[in-house]
């Protein structure tokens, strides 16, 4: 009755909250106007660059795009600033084969000093394809930024995408950019009233009970237990668990081996299911050794520069809360609906002897089409 009351309580001053300060001061706004202002930046400002704004990747109903989203796009205009630069087949504007296909952004990575690659030794940087982060809960919930974690907060974050993808010819000023990051904490960034209650008032979110027979089922994937029996029990809270199931639980069976992890692999650059281009990069280890590495995309380890577990192939580990709204769905967009993630993780599980059913499968999928 306490949580109820809560929650109602929260929802009934929500429009009274955006506009408290708060003690960081970049969080809430103070005022209607710097609200508006916020969202113009959000929604309209170009920045003097391509023409994209920051709602062009991150829509309204989804906080990102989906390659449904770009084919109805590309049928009402061709010339939509979503097919520019890195949304383009070649980075410079020409051809939307991939945005239509699978909705992703050309994104540059800077090597490491230690790292380069075999077929250009030269090269300081990486151009790899990646789906574009949503939107949707993250801004105020998640701690860990991008795919790779390589941003620090989100006004980094908001610099970094209005010179790298809208191409900005005016430099921002650091009040717009914490405006944009105080808009994105506003209630329509949030899928559901759950994930807002949980921002705004604290009310930790809990797994829901399930009513079909299929969700009942499926509830004991996302569940923190140890692993024993048949192993299925909790397998997906190994990587999904906390309050935003983005984290390892304490049963999970590799590092950190502990609570809190917020990289891992969940073999989607070893499978390559997308099909990208193997490149091979060469980590120069402090014991003066050489690691080769072959993969489509390395992820978290173009950013630290080690081959360890946490960081070679491994990306952060997602929220679940708003996953039916969120498709598509891993780094490189390669599961298109959550139907095809149970279908990956069948693999995955597979490939270390732990066989899930069809029905396994489905159970999984009707549970995750709770999370909202």
């Amino acid at each position: 009755m306490f949580a109820r009351r809560s929650l109602v309580l929260a929802l009934v001053f929500l429009p009274l909250s955006v506009f408290a300060a708060d003690s960081a001061g970049d969080e809430f706004f103070e005022n209607p106007f710097d609200y508006l202002l916020g969202r113009h930046l959000f929604e309209r400002e170009t920045f003097g660059g391509n023409g994209r704004t920051c709602l062009t990747c991150h829509s309204r109903e989804t906080g990102t795009v989906s390659p449904q989203d770009a084919r109805r796009r590309f049928a009402r205009n061709p010339r939509d600033p979503l097919f520019l630069a890195d949304g383009s087949d070649d980075g410079r504007g020409n051809g939307a084969t991939r945005m239509l296909d699978s909705a992703t952004v050309l994104v540059g990575i800077s090597l490491p000093q230690n790292v380069s690659l075999a077929d250009q030794p030269a090269a300081r940087s990486v151009v790899l394809p990646r789906g574009i982060p949503s939107t949707l809960n993250t801004p105020a919930l998640e701690p860990v930024l991008m795919q790779d974690g390589r941003q620090p907060d989100l006004v980094a974050q908001a610099r970094g995408a209005i010179f790298d993808h809208a191409q900005a010819r005016r430099m921002p000023r650091r009040r717009e950019l914490e405006l944009i990051s105080a808009f994105q904490h506003t209630p329509t960034f949030f899928s559901s009233p759950t994930m807002l209650a949980y921002a705004y008032a604290g009310i930790q979110p809990k797994l829901p009970a399930g009513r079909t027979q299929e969700e009942i089922r499926g509830r004991r994937f996302f569940i923190d237990a140890p692993l024993a029996g048949d192993f299925k029990t909790g397998i997906c809270a190994n990587c999904h668990s906390g309050p935003m199931l983005n984290e390892t639980n304490e049963f999970a069976p590799f590092p950190p081996f502990q609570r809190g992890g917020r990289f891992q692999s969940a073999g989607v650059s070893e499978m390559n299911i997308a099909g990208h281009p193997l490149r091979e990069y060469r980590f120069q280890n402090p014991d003066g050794t050489t690691t080769v590495v072959s993969s489509p995309d390395p992820g978290r380890a173009l950013i630290t520069g080690t081959t360890d577990f946490e960081s070679l192939n491994a990306f952060r580990i997602p929220s679940l809360w708003g996953a039916p709204r969120t498709a598509p769905y891993f780094h490189d967009n390669s599961a298109r609906t959550l139907e095809e993630v149970s279908e990956h993780y069948g693999r995955f599980f597979g490939s270390f002897g732990l066989v899930l059913t069809e029905q396994d499968k489905r159970d999984m999928t009707a549970y995750l089409k709770l999370l909202k």
